[in-house]
């Protein structure tokens, strides 16, 4: 059990002969029991009762800066970035039965010129910042120039390369008035407002009081929570923004505790340490529900696959690349492995995203076909092969015994796989500059098209996180044209074009699709499991008591 989860449980004495002492001590651990059975109320770490407290998956508190929080995954962009800044636009997370659909937050409203290279931005009036300055087009220019503009003095350069996919394709923007910031486009962009979702807005004032570190230690954004405390490797403390344009959050405090063991996670959650949970091992998840825990799952938009390393052998060979997807029992590992918080990824679109198409669902169990395809390729006796896989992190489920699994399978069809376990952040480091670790001949990791963008960064040619250095003419002319195509609906039927043609390339190994598995205590009322990585934290609150007692 890492330090984290007792770092601040003290350690008490007891004194010799006091048998009041020692009956006190013993009803006290019987209480502690009887909260975990119905969900625990997590009020000790709190310091008052209406207070979320959240394990998550990452190894430390991801850094504090606008959009920086990707330094532990997209685990930092939602229950940091999200929480302490806004974007121009954001993500509708009040409905679970709904794809999320991109609406207004710090911009009212906005359009595009004709040719799409060119979008007027409509600035919310009457906010201000965690320190009390103004939000305007002045605010909002100065941290444009920190994410895209080398020659300011404003620029950032880890902004830059952590916001690169949203923000990658920005010519220039200017000014109109207070309210109104025009964006310009290096050639047509339909998609902007939704790849701009995940562009935050800090303080300039507080930007330049502190500098880049100091502000990435002291963050002030426009958010519905405002940093309060850190603790590296501990915990972030954010509290309520009584002053949000948008209402004030229900919820007095959230903080955050990195929790990356699953097992210390249920631990922390079992004894009130911690009422919010992210990602439990699948094994304890009916045994959480009995206990009158809350566990939550739904379809969103997300991909475990493997990247397979296509610029040499066996896999620059389509056949092979097929084979593999033939010999996998996705089925098994959903019921067996992972206990029913995935769903089988038959092909390349996950069923909570506009693109999918049942047609476009290609692959199946058929060890027999996978072997006849090997042969085909030129490997009847099969080959081996080196996988690199992170042991943990957002988005990665439960990555060891999954990937124990498939090796199994595919030793099954004569395919040897060697595990090459590696640390999530520095997996991270490697993906997004476009390489596989290790020299290995594949990769694992957790992916979506949550953003429009993803679909260029994972599959475009010359795309640097395009590890495995997929190319196909036909996919790129695709994916221009959906830049050109404003209408949402007729973008979504390019996309599934372009995963039909995925279906028959086979870029990757395409395994499961996670359901964003979370467990709350039953204290914690008022949330709404979007179909989304994203999550609304405002509308929550913690408190009362446990009906399942």
């Amino acid at each position: 059990m890492p330090s984290n989860f007792l770092a601040d449980r003290p350690q008490r004495r007891r004194p010799p002969g006091r048998h009041r002492g020692i009956l006190l001590t013993a009803l006290a651990a019987v209480l502690g029991l009887l909260l975990a059975a119905c969900g625990g109320s997590a009020t000790s770490s709190g310091g008052t009762q209406n207070t979320l407290i959240i394990g998550m998956t990452a190894s430390d508190i991801p850094v504090l800066d606008t959009g920086l929080a990707q330094g532990q995954g997209y685990e930092g962009l939602r229950f940091v970035a999200n929480q302490l800044y806004d974007g121009l636009t954001k993500f509708d997370l009040t409905q679970g039965n709904q794809i999320p659909k991109i609406v207004p937050d710090l911009a009212t409203s906005w359009e595009p010129n004709a040719d799409l290279t060119s979008w007027t931005f409509h600035l919310r009036p009457n906010v201000t910042f965690h320190d009390g300055t103004p939000w305007n087009a002045d605010a909002a220019i100065f941290n444009l120039q920190r994410y895209t503009d080398k020659a300011s003095p404003n620029f950032y350069q880890e902004l830059n390369a952590q916001g690169g996919l949203s923000v990658q394709g920005i010519k220039n923007y200017s000014k109109i008035d207070d309210l109104t910031l025009r964006i310009n486009t290096n050639g047509p962009w339909s998609y902007l407002p939704t790849d701009l979702a995940t562009v935050y807005f800090g303080s300039p004032t507080a930007i330049k009081a502190e500098g880049n570190q100091g502000f990435a230690e002291k963050p002030v954004g426009t958010g519905p929570f405002k940093f309060e405390s850190v603790q590296r490797g501990q915990r972030l403390v954010m509290d309520r923004n009584e002053n949000y344009w948008n209402g004030a959050p229900k919820v007095d405090k959230v903080i955050l505790r990195p929790i990356p063991d699953p097992t210390a996670r249920v631990a922390a959650l079992r004894s009130g340490e911690v009422n919010w949970i992210e990602v439990p091992p699948p094994d304890d998840v009916p045994n959480l529900r009995n206990q009158g825990f809350q566990v939550l799952t739904n379809s969103y938009n997300h991909i475990w696959p493997w990247v397979y390393n296509l610029t040499k052998p066996p896999f620059n060979n389509p056949t092979v690349r097929e084979a593999l997807n033939w010999a996998i029992n996705r089925q098994s590992l959903v019921d067996n492995i992972l206990k029913g918080t995935a769903e089988p990824a038959l092909g390349f679109v996950p069923h909570a995203d506009a693109a999918y198409r049942t047609g476009n669902d290609v692959y199946g169990y058929d060890p027999a076909k996978a072997k006849q395809l090997l042969a085909q390729a030129g490997y009847p006796n099969g080959f081996t092969m080196t996988l690199s896989y992170p042991t943990s992190g957002s988005g990665n489920m439960v990555p060891t015994p999954m990937n124990t699994a498939l090796q199994a399978d595919l030793a099954a069809v004569g395919v040897t796989v060697q595990l090459k376990p590696i640390e999530w952040a520095a997996m991270l480091n490697d993906f997004f500059v476009g390489r596989i670790p290790d020299d290995a001949n594949a990769l694992n990791i957790s992916l979506s098209y949550q953003q429009e963008g993803f679909w260029r960064s994972w599959f475009g040619t010359g795309s640097g996180p395009n590890a495995g250095k997929y190319s196909n003419p036909k996919v790129d002319a695709l994916l221009q044209q959906a830049k050109t195509v404003l209408d949402p609906t007729a973008r979504s039927d390019i996309y599934a074009q372009i995963a039909a043609i995925l279906g028959k390339d086979s870029p990757w190994l395409v395994v499961v699709n996670d359901r964003n598995p979370r467990v709350l205590a039953s204290t914690v009322h008022g949330f709404v499991e979007p179909q989304s990585w994203f999550a609304d934290l405002t509308q929550l609150s913690v408190g009362g008591s446990s009906s399942n007692s």
